[in-house]
């Protein structure tokens, strides 16, 4: 047996023992994991330090805080969450108990991602606990600093039969994929994302795909052209542009250009000083490959602002790119690093045909002052999520889905949207085996006279308060009666 069908069947067997599902044992993980956080931050930066050249600062503020306020919102609110939740119901169900009760899926795959791989590892960790699950936690490879430290401390922290850590690579990852699932939570990029649709198929396993894409900017000639341009260098370098929601090209009418790039270039100025390659908040590329393909994509474009790099440190300097092309290189994949092209174009509906033509984006920026653009671009658009005026910050929300939509995606997480995901919400009816007068009207011999009373009771919905319920109960008693003895017997 390999040592991924080992882990699985761990997680089975440890879920089968049913210690998962009570909501103690779910809050004292938890909040154990959040203790991890706090005693092994330092473990936790520097390994993000050698990897992506991540402060410890950027660490915290970018992938561990969000973190801590995951668990201590789905602490504070699991009894909620899990409870049975009440539905509307019809004449018909009145005097029935009629709800959904959240229950665990069973052992879930978690494969996180190398660009924050704390967060986008962990938080879908959070929600499979909340939920009751078991969960097989596969970091990536890419980060092979952060991979081990997550090895080593998860089990300490957490109950390492239900949450086994696998590391590895590729043929480590495709071991996982051909064992059984009851659901496989993936972030990544698309190819590999059809991968795991197709691997998860097999088992009719239901999936949760974060992908990416590129995710458009649109900026309005008669925004602040200043603050807008300082938030889109936020969230495009942040990272070293590493970043699955970083605005990935900017689209503006040729007028406002020249005005938008050397906005940009003071907002790196402002962030990242003249010399960025030196400052302690600018990341690195996350290895040779990756900036090798990120050069490739300079080659027939016209550099405005930028274009140093290094290949022995995997460093490029936040790069703006102007008058691009639709065909260029550029504008091909999703960039996923610190390089920004600009595209004219001549009006607002220019821009949504342009966006509209292209795969449905994680995420879609709008800076404008005027409601009547962010509304136009919101009703004739469509994306995982739309920003207006700003970058990133919806995916702080909790209470905001995150997730994608066509090819950036399916699924979503965050918050309570988590909890769900990673639960079946099983629909429940209880009967009492009493009022048989009023079933009479769905039993053989059918008539018309049977069909006109079973259309008053099924399409009639109610939403009554307790008193209100005991009435009508009262009435249905009555109507049953008299049913039963003018009508069907």
């Amino acid at each position: 047996m390999s040592r991924e069908q080992q882990a699985v069947a761990l997680a089975r067997k440890a879920f089968e023992t049913g210690r998962s599902k009570p909501l103690e044992y779910r809050i004292y993980q938890l909040k154990s994991l959040q203790r991890l956080f706090i005693e092994r931050q330092k473990d936790v930066s520097d390994a993000i330090k050698k990897d992506l050249n991540k402060s410890e600062v950027g660490t915290q503020l970018y992938e561990t805080l969000g973190l801590e306020g995951e668990i201590s919102l789905a602490i504070r609110k699991l009894k909620d969450w899990a409870a049975p939740r009440p539905v509307e119901k019809n004449l018909l169900t009145i005097s029935d108990t009629v709800y959904i009760q959240p229950e665990p899926l069973g052992v879930v795959l978690i494969i996180g991602a190398w660009n924050y791989p704390w967060a986008v590892t962990i938080q879908p960790l959070i929600g499979a606990i909340a939920a009751g699950n078991a969960a097989v936690v596969k970091p990536s490879e890419v980060c092979v600093h952060t991979a081990k430290v997550m090895e080593e401390l998860l089990p300490l922290y957490i109950d390492k039969e239900l949450y086994p850590v696998v590391t590895g690579g590729v043929p480590e990852t495709q071991e996982l994929l051909r064992q059984r699932f009851d659901h496989i939570f993936y972030t990544g990029n698309s190819m590999v994302g059809k991968v795991i649709m197709e691997a998860a198929a097999k088992n009719l396993t239901p999936v949760t795909l974060e992908l990416g894409g590129k995710s458009p900017c649109y900026i309005d000639k008669d925004c602040d052209i200043s603050v807008a341009c300082r938030r889109v260098a936020w969230g495009k370098y942040t990272n070293c542009g590493q970043t699955c929601i970083a605005p990935d090209y900017i689209l503006c009418e040729p007028s406002i250009q020249n005005r938008v790039i050397e906005e940009v270039k003071k907002a790196i100025k402002e962030f990242y000083t003249d010399d960025p390659k030196t400052c302690p908040d600018y990341g690195r590329i996350i290895n040779q490959r990756h900036f090798k393909r990120i050069m490739a994509m300079l080659e027939d474009s016209t550099i405005a602002v930028g274009g140093e790099n290094d290949e022995s440190d995997c460093y490029i300097a936040p790069t703006v790119l102007q008058d691009v092309k639709p065909e260029a290189k550029v504008m091909q994949e999703e960039i996923f690093g610190p390089l920004l092209p600009i595209l004219t174009i001549g009006s607002l509906d220019e821009a949504i045909k342009f966006v509209n033509k292209r795969e449905k984006p994680l995420a879609l920026y709008i800076f404008s002052q005027d409601n009547k653009v962010i509304n136009k671009m919101r009703d004739e658009t469509s994306s995982g999520g739309l920003l207006a005026n700003d970058c990133l910050v919806h995916y702080s929300v909790s209470s905001l889905p995150f997730g994608g939509v066509g090819n950036s995606g399916m699924g979503c997480y965050h918050g309570k949207f988590s909890f769900d995901q990673l639960s079946h919400l099983r629909a429940c009816l209880i009967k009492q085996l009493k009022m048989e007068g009023v079933n009479s009207m769905r039993y053989p011999p059918h008539t018309p006279k049977k069909l006109g009373w079973a259309r008053f009771f099924i399409l009639k919905t109610v939403d009554l308060g307790w008193l209100g319920r005991m009435a009508l109960l009262a009435i249905m008693v009555v109507a049953a009666a008299v049913v039963l003895q003018n009508y069907l017997l």
